[in-house]
């Protein structure tokens, strides 16, 4: 079986299973609460209409770089000077759109290269945090302090991961940190899930004006499993708590709220963009800012799925010490943004 092949199952079974869980919760939701599934699907609909002038653009520059290759050039960015490399990683990170399926192969191939860690490892803590369609998405749910926030959360992430891999770069996990199994020479082989070579006319090309097109597709088709039973559970939510119901948990006067966020919240996480309708219904019901911030950073990388996902790919203390830099940036991010906001 090839790398595509097998890529292009796990996707299917993904996207598969996305559509079931929303299709699922959708339903179940109506039959707990069959009075407010009107009311309910009315707010769902609204909320796309809200979100739809900001998400769109966010999505046509997501399917641009994919289908331009512009996501394939990172390996050559990351050439040089480590520092240099580390700053690149991390800034590319914050604003690079990488699938799920592709961040693996495209790590591990760079780490199988010859790469340091150092600046993989920045990408990979900053890359999943925020994306152009997932700024555009949160800035049109959360406002555009808390978008411009995460990004900069994302970039001071990736600096935190590579800069702390710099002072333990003796180590002889972090020279050799891919595990030596089947799995790690298969992804190896597959270094982005996009077009080789980069052109940024991509519809003077039919290769990629068609990756383009799926991509778009796929991209719509992901955020809309995603919202809905996210904007329905918001509404519930709105429905059923009491304002300031969590003040006295995760509000501005617990010390506790943005630890809490992210040692309870974090692992719970199940996907960015159906994270943002949840965390705005939990601000409107007492969660301070700093805690919101805190759980979207952290459940970007410290999330079950992620870990199950680096778990086979790493050796364990390169893991752990993915594990801690997530978390102590999660953290930071969080208080840096009490400060502010």
């Amino acid at each position: 079986m090839t790398d595509a092949s097998t890529l292009g199952r796990a996707t299917l079974t993904k996207r598969r299973a996305l559509w079931a869980t929303s299709l699922i919760t959708v339903v179940g939701l109506a039959i707990a609460f069959p009075a407010q599934a009107t009311d309910t699907v009315l707010f769902i609909v609204f909320g796309f209409v809200q979100v739809a002038p900001l998400v769109i653009p966010g999505i046509l520059i997501s399917a641009w770089v994919t289908a331009s290759g512009a996501g394939g050039s990172v390996r050559r960015l990351f050439q040089g000077r480590l520092l240099t490399s580390i700053l690149i990683a991390s800034a590319i990170g914050a604003i690079t759109p990488v699938c799920g399926v592709a961040v693996l192969p495209l790590m591990t191939g760079l780490l199988a290269s010859g790469v340091p860690l150092a600046p993989v490892m920045a990408f990979w803590l900053s890359s999943p945090v925020t994306d152009p369609a997932m700024f555009a998405t949160t800035a049109a749910m959360l406002g555009w302090q808390f978008s411009i926030g995460k990004s900069l959360a994302a970039f001071g992430l990736g600096l935190l991961g590579g800069l702390a891999n710099v002072a333990v770069s003796a180590r002889s996990w972090i020279v050799s940190p891919l595990r030596d199994s089947k799995l790690v020479s298969s992804l190896a082989g597959a270094t982005s899930c996009g077009p080789s070579g980069f052109r940024a006319d991509v519809w003077s090309d039919g290769a990629r004006r068609r990756v383009f097109s799926r991509e778009v597709l796929a991209m719509c088709g992901l955020i809309v499993i995603c919202l809905v039973p996210a904007f329905a559970a918001e509404h519930l939510l709105n429905q059923l708590l009491d304002p300031q119901a969590l003040t006295a948990y995760l509000g501005d006067d617990s010390w506790w709220a943005i630890p809490l966020a992210v040692f309870v919240g974090a692992p719970a996480y199940i996907d960015g963009y159906a994270a943002l309708p949840l965390t705005r219904g939990l601000i409107e019901h007492g969660m301070s800012a700093g805690a919101a911030m805190a759980f979207l950073v952290s459940g970007s990388v410290v999330s079950i799925w992620g870990a199950m996902a680096i778990l086979p790919v790493l050796r364990p203390k390169p893991f752990l010490l993915y594990l801690l830099l997530a978390v102590l940036g999660s953290l930071a991010a969080g208080w840096s943004y009490a400060l502010v906001a």
